[in-house]
């Protein structure tokens, strides 16, 4: 048996209910039958984000978490996939670590976080610590999954949490989420982020979808003792890319220690009265807007 063999035997030891197909085939799964079954569950979607960043250490699930928690504080039914089979931490991140995915008769039942529908790696390996070394084919395989055969039912939105970059994972997702509302890019002001950043949003634009906007994280530090802004890591570079590359500009959200340490211990923070959590549920108002805009089109479009 070699090295590969080995590492996949490993982690199928780690991953119940996720299909361990080898490393030569992307799915064991007849292509149709996988494409039907995934256009009847999303078509009791009504709306499918997916929040994608060009690089790591954005704040990427941070944001699409509290976008989960703050459009289910506003009486809409959520889900949120975590699609980042390798480095998964929505779980954390909504404070359901202890969790684990259960199949039912419907498919693979999601987790419930306080009411948020959540599917993740992190909640089929038996360790916390239990590295998924999986190469790209394996991890689409359980993307697929996830996609395909999660009993999501009827949900106002599904939030994908993609991992960084332009690879894998952002491809497939977008290819396989059917009638997808388009993407939210996060990125903080620094030129480094912003360099990524903007590749992410030239592949989605070249994949044919739709750019809902950007959200400049970690935008100045607002000094809790004078109140003013302090430009730790410079701000403006997010609004600056999205005006250069046509895309909204959905809005900028200050550096806030309540937010990591909310995080670090599963919950949100836009319920609180801090300039961050003002910020990003003007963000949320403006996605809301521009959906609402949207189906308003849709609907004359049919009539």
């Amino acid at each position: 048996m070699n090295s590969s063999q080995e590492t996949a035997e490993k982690n199928d030891e780690h991953c119940d209910g996720v299909c361990g197909s080898c490393q030569e085939k992307e799915s064991c799964i007849d292509p149709r039958a996988l494409q039907l079954e995934t256009e009847d569950r999303m078509a009791k979607i009504k709306h499918k984000i997916v929040v994608g960043s060009g690089k790591g250490g954005v704040g990427k699930s941070t944001v699409a978490v509290n976008l989960a928690a703050a459009l289910q504080s506003r009486g809409y039914k959520v889900g949120i996939l975590d699609a980042d089979i390798t480095g998964p931490n929505i779980p954390k991140l909504l404070g359901i670590e202890d969790l684990k995915l259960m199949t039912g008769p419907d498919g693979l039942e999601p987790a419930d976080a306080a009411g948020i529908k959540a599917v993740s790696m992190a909640l089929l390996i038996k360790s916390r610590d239990s590295p998924v070394i999986w190469r790209g084919p394996m991890k689409m395989a359980a993307l697929k999954q996830f996609i395909s055969e999660v009993n999501w039912g009827d949900l106002d939105f599904l939030l994908v949490d993609l991992p960084p970059g332009t690879s894998d994972e952002p491809i497939s997702a977008t290819q396989l989420i059917t009638d997808l509302d388009g993407a939210i890019i996060v990125t903080t002001p620094q030129e480094v982020a912003l360099l990524d950043s903007r590749k992410a949003i030239n592949m989605f634009l070249m994949m044919d979808v739709r750019v809902l906007g950007i959200v400049e994280n970690m935008s100045g530090l607002i000094c809790p003792h004078c109140g003013k802004k302090i430009e730790v890591f410079k701000t403006g570079g997010g609004e600056k890319a999205a005006i250069d590359l046509g895309v909204p500009f959905l809005g900028a959200i200050p550096l806030d220690m309540e937010i990591g340490r909310l995080g670090d211990i599963g919950q949100t923070f836009t319920k609180n009265d801090s300039s961050a959590a003002k910020a990003f549920n003007e963000v949320v108002a403006a996605i809301l807007e521009m959906l609402s805009d949207s189906d308003a089109t849709h609907r004359n479009q049919k009539i």
